[in-house]
């Protein structure tokens, strides 16, 4: 999966500054919302709260932001809108299995939406369970690359009695995966050592893939793209691999 997460990687860092950067924030500040009020307000004894409010300071969101999230979230201030979080399960082009996180207060609107960004973009729903067995539920840590920390082993001997399975070097930075249930465990392990991560998530790995060449990957991303402009979807996971090659065709 290392095409895979080279590209996401990839995209996310030009996401970041580009124009959707409203929209991320949003969806940022929406995980925080929703994990407050699942959780509590306090960080410190609502892991998921913790990672969601690490996440959106590194994506620069302002802190007055994420403080009116929690805020709304733990029923501070009463205005809180009712999430529901929905998974919605498709095939892109060449077959690819697609899993759409949703998180919304409006579950019809976004039923629509992924359906229709779907059927545009040579895509087609499927049936609930036809795809979600090919994803394994998983702990992901991204650690940037820095002089301190230049080394699969420097990362994995911080993190290896923490529960963490593999390490992977994804060029700039690596790729820490765990059992979801470990994923605290490992990040604490990680900030234990002195070692900074960007992001610390839950999320869904493929365990069979589907190699692109340059013409198919360009058509999946241009459907993960679509969906991932819903401001319904939070999360797009699919099982394509990618070369380096065929992601420096694509450029």
């Amino acid at each position: 999966m290392s095409g895979h997460s080279k590209w996401a990687t990839t995209k996310h860092k030009k996401a970041v500054i580009d124009a959707k950067r409203g929209k991320i924030f949003a969806k940022l500040i929406k995980n925080v919302e929703v994990a407050a009020r699942s959780g509590g307000g306090d960080p410190a004894s609502n892991p998921t709260l913790y990672d969601a409010i690490q996440k959106a300071k590194k994506n620069s969101v302002p802190n007055d932001n994420i403080e009116r999230a929690v805020k709304r979230g733990s029923g501070g201030d009463g205005s809180g809108a009712a999430y529901q979080s929905i998974m919605y399960e498709g095939y892109g082009p060449n077959g690819v299995a697609v899993l759409v996180e949703c998180l919304t207060d409006n579950r019809n609107r976004a039923a629509s939406e992924v359906r229709t960004a779907m059927t545009r973009n040579g895509g087609s729903m499927a049936d609930p369970g036809s795809v979600a067995y090919l994803f394994n539920r998983k702990g992901v840590v991204l650690v940037p690359k820095s002089d301190a920390v230049a080394d699969e082993d420097t990362v994995l001997m911080a993190v290896l009695d923490a529960g963490a399975e593999e390490v992977n070097d994804l060029g700039e930075s690596f790729e820490v995966v765990s059992e979801a249930g470990d994923l605290v465990a490992v990040r604490s392990a990680l900030q234990a050592a002195g070692i900074d991560y960007d992001s610390a998530d839950l999320t869904f790995l493929p365990s069979v893939s589907v190699p692109l060449d340059a013409d198919a990957a360009r058509r999946v991303f241009k459907l993960v793209d679509a969906l991932e402009d819903s401001d319904d979807v939070q999360n797009v996971y699919a099982n394509f691999d990618v070369s380096d090659d065929v992601l420096a065709e694509v450029g």
